[in-house]
């Protein structure tokens, strides 16, 4: 059957030809093998083989689907045994072996090249990698030298990722500028004495230096560039090896096979190739030859280098650094440019290309035309920004992991909307919902609890998906956050009405007004802050408190739950998107459905104003570490201490004790540290303690006081900041109030602390010292809650100084603005001659009525 050979559009297919030889006299296989070739293919479209006759012999060609396998390992096992099989055979037919040679290049070829990564986290796979410096990145800004602390932050990337064992390439740029450095240097010196004393006082600034070649220059500075390179990755015991091409050492096919074989030989014994084009020989590129066809692309410039060199060697990743931060949208530097995270084949007819970097021959469009080609051919490609002093010294690395750094080139179109446009979606949809009536606002809350009731069994059926999942890969204190239950669905209906009510009058409330002068009066009112990023783990219940919360406040609100919720989320941010729908402010509140990290979404500091972690103490440092520019509320740790006071009741520490502890171990608020007062060691109110502890499988760290004064003594606590999260506490002994103040600052995170006595002076010195979120008095720590508190819920519990403290609530999501009301009054007409005086006369506040109220 004839096999019509065909680029692939728009894809890769796994295609190889094989060649079944049958011997014409008796119709048996004399030889059966699958012949491959590792050249790229020049095929043309719509080229055709056909059965051929070799005198006793009979080829079949034909194409076959094969599962994923080692091209190196196939190219070893058959390349050689079928070279062999067509020198022998097909001598008389040059023609014919030729043309079959050219089908099975095509066929290997299109095979080998494997789809590119769909999605930056991919990245860290990454194998073989090529790094492409433009002459922007290498260069200083004179264009004349080369930026050595610039290159030698990329040089130690480089080689910490060689030595990872990834297979790293170079392509560089720089030869001409050092050269050009070296000559000018050489020129000034050959000026005679004579010459630079007649030139005057300014005789190096002054002396005239002729245009320089750039051949001449690229010839002048190559052996220099390589000299350094030598010098930087010897210092990382990394050796590397030059290698200089031109075009057609890639349109020559013996050529080709050698370059190929070389840098496969240099990799294999851990080289780093250092690449460049021959600018010393090169000759100018043709007109119009740039990225024709799938599989030819002109070396003209170190773009379109990298991009064959790329595909070529089977790269899994082209990194091209140039002197911007990636590819935008329209120019960069203008006031609507904005940078492009994701570019997909095709969307280059949407942007608008600048003119090219200060140095170099090629530009943004030819990056872009190389990355696409590259892309296609199988290798992934990102552009990013290798000038930038505040990320040079870890971009290739932050690539590589994953991070959101430049422009990533991709086949794979997300589903849905990307994050950066559910954050435009957000923020836009918050600004419709403060727009909104505060009844309006507090309708959707109200109906969204009524949703949660009348679609209970569907929810519980996608909770029930994911615990079932879960189960074998969470602890039980994750698995008990995870789980939800009718019990715990009533509550947070319960909850969400009373957010309905509490959010009547919140946003445009009048905290403060002012008559600064007559006629000139200000009012300092509530506002929405803005679009909240609120980052949770294994709290399914989490999405739909904040959720309440940021509506009746009028924040636009993204959500990012952890994967082992991720059916639970669905169902219950669909409910609030069809609550939301009543009023027409559906996008208020977006889930992040995307597979971007933490990381990545803590970046976004021009699209969102807060970020509010609810989860494990590590997920919060995390954050706060990442954040750039971006606040944080919220708590690292929630280490709760009760201290036990020489005064205290039996019934009531025991009560409290347990149910601090007990009640749910996982929780922020649950007890970690039990202080006690040394003169109760032995008494039986310690005893009671111990044994109810004992009861409830509570296992006992000792701290180092409490160690010493036991002679059998349980475990030692490793740390008194520990957050257990689970059925174990510290027991500590201190000699008394002065004593807990001084450990809880010490060791304390600043969440809630409880004092239990009947000493009321006592516990007033307590409250007052403490200096906490929230101070109880003969009062368990789970108490330390927005819903118990009565704000209907909470977005978290801030450990912070300032904005919000404590459980987060509905005022802890609104910030404030000055409006000032005046008629054509000015700063001049209370200077002295303008005859103005300031009042500053404060006006007792008036509420409108709920009818009458609108929102800014």
């Amino acid at each position: 059957m004839p096999l019509q050979l065909t680029p692939p559009l728009g894809g890769f297919y796994s295609t190889f030809l094989g060649c079944y030889i049958a011997q014409w006299s008796v119709k048996q296989p004399l030889e059966s093998r699958t012949c491959w070739c590792s050249e790229s293919p020049q095929t043309e479209p719509g080229d055709q083989v056909s059965q051929v006759y070799l005198k006793d012999f009979q080829v079949f060609c034909f194409s076959i689907h094969v599962p994923a396998v080692n091209p190196q390992d196939l190219i070893s096992s058959f390349l050689l045994p079928c070279s062999q099989f067509l020198d022998f055979f097909l001598s008389p037919f040059p023609w014919l072996g030729s043309r079959l040679l050219r089908c099975w290049s095509h066929a290997l070829y299109t095979y080998s090249q494997g789809k590119p990564f769909g999605h930056r986290g991919e990245l860290g796979q990454a194998k073989r990698i090529v790094v492409k410096l433009g002459s922007a990145v290498v260069t200083r800004g004179d264009e004349c030298g080369l930026a050595l602390g610039r290159l030698a932050s990329i040089v130690e990337q480089v080689a910490v990722l060689q030595n990872q064992g990834r297979e790293m390439m170079i392509v560089t740029s720089g030869a001409v500028a050092f050269g050009k450095q070296r000559l000018r240097h050489e020129i000034l010196l050959s000026q005679s004495v004579r010459q630079a004393l007649h030139s005057g006082q300014n005789t190096l600034k002054d002396m005239s230096v002729p245009v320089l070649e750039a051949r001449a220059c690229a010839a002048a500075g190559q052996s220099g560039l390589m000299a350094l390179y030598e010098a930087m990755f010897s210092q990382y015991s990394t050796c590397t090896a030059q290698i200089l091409v031109t075009n057609l050492d890639f349109h020559d096919e013996q050529k080709r096979r050698n370059l190929n074989s070389t840098l496969q030989e240099l990799l294999r014994m851990n080289i780093v190739p250092i690449i460049n084009t021959n600018d010393a020989v090169v000759p100018p590129p043709e007109p119009n030859s740039d990225l024709q066809g799938v599989n030819v692309i002109s070396i003209k410039d170190n773009d379109s280098l990298a991009a064959r060199l790329a595909v070529e060697m089977r790269a899994d990743l082209l990194i091209a650094l140039s002197d911007v931060e990636g590819l935008y949208d329209s120019p960069p530097g203008t006031d609507d440019a904005k940078l492009i995270d994701t570019f997909y084949p095709g969307d280059q007819q949407s942007i608008t290309f600048g003119t090219k970097s200060r140095v170099g021959i090629g530009g943004m469009e030819a990056k872009v035309k190389a990355a696409l080609w590259a892309l296609q051919g199988g290798t992934s490609v990102v552009i990013a920004n290798g000038t930038n002093p505040k990320v040079t010294g870890h971009v290739i690395t932050d690539i590589v992991d994953g991070k959101k750094v430049g422009t990533f080139f991709s086949e794979v179109k997300p589903a849905g909307p990307t994050v950066e446009q559910q954050a435009e979606m957000a923020r836009n949809g918050g600004r419709s919902l403060a727009g909104l009536l505060s009844e309006q606002r507090g309708e959707i809350i109200y109906l969204l609890a009524d949703l949660l009731t009348e679609r209970k069994d569907e929810i519980l059926a996608a909770n029930k998906k994911d615990m079932d999942l879960a189960i074998r890969c969470l602890s039980q204190a994750l698995l008990k956050r995870l789980s939800l239950s009718p019990a715990k669905l009533n509550s947070l209906t319960i909850g969400l009405r009373q957010i309905s009510v509490a959010s009547q009058g919140s946003v445009g409330r009048v905290v403060r007004h002012t008559r600064v002068a007559s006629g000139l009066e200000l009012e300092q009112i509530t506002m929405p802050i803005g679009v909240l990023l609120v980052i949770f783990e294994s709290r399914p219940d989490c999405l739909l408190q904040v959720s309440a919360l940021a509506i009746a406040s009028g924040n636009g609100l993204l959500l990012k739950g952890g994967k082992e919720a991720v059916n639970t989320n669905t169902i219950l941010h669909q409910l609030t998107q069809e609550a939301l729908s009543v009023h027409g402010v559906r996008d208020a509140v977006q889930l992040v459905s995307t597979c971007e990290g933490v990381q990545d979404l803590c970046r976004l500091d021009k699209m969102i104003d807060l970020i509010i972690p609810r989860g494990s103490s590590q997920l919060v440092r995390d954050i706060q570490r990442a954040t750039q520019g971006i606040p944080v509320l919220g708590h690292s740790e929630g280490i709760c201490h009760i201290y036990v006071d020489a005064q205290a009741s039996i019934d009531k520490v025991v009560k409290i004790v347990r149910d601090s502890k007990c009640d749910y171990p996982a929780a922020c608020n649950a007890m970690e540290t039990l202080l006690v007062h040394k003169d109760l060691l032995r008494s039986p109110l310690f005893d009671q303690i111990v044994d109810m502890l004992r009861v409830e499988g509570v296992k006992v760290h000792a701290g180092p006081r409490f160690a010493s004064y036991l002679t059998f003594s349980p475990s030692e606590a490793k740390s008194l900041c520990t957050e257990y999260s689970d059925l174990q506490c510290c027991i500590e002994v201190v000699d008394g109030l002065q004593g807990a103040v001084e450990h809880i600052h010490k060791f304390g995170s600043s969440h809630t602390d409880v004092i239990v006595t009947e000493d009321k002076e006592t516990a007033e010195q307590f409250l007052q010292q403490v200096d906490s979120a929230c101070v109880f008095w003969n009062a368990s720590s789970r108490f330390a809650d927005g819903y118990r508190f009565g704000l209907g819920a909470e977005v978290g519990i801030s450990t912070a100084r300032i904005h919000a403290r404590g459980p987060v609530g509905l005022e802890g999501l609104l910030t404030t603005k000055w409006v000032l009301r005046g008629n054509g009054h000015s700063v001049r007409d209370f200077s002295e001659q303008g005859g103005m005086e300031y009042l500053h006369e404060i006006i007792p506040i008036q509420q409108p009525l709920p009818e009458q109220r609108s929102t800014n």
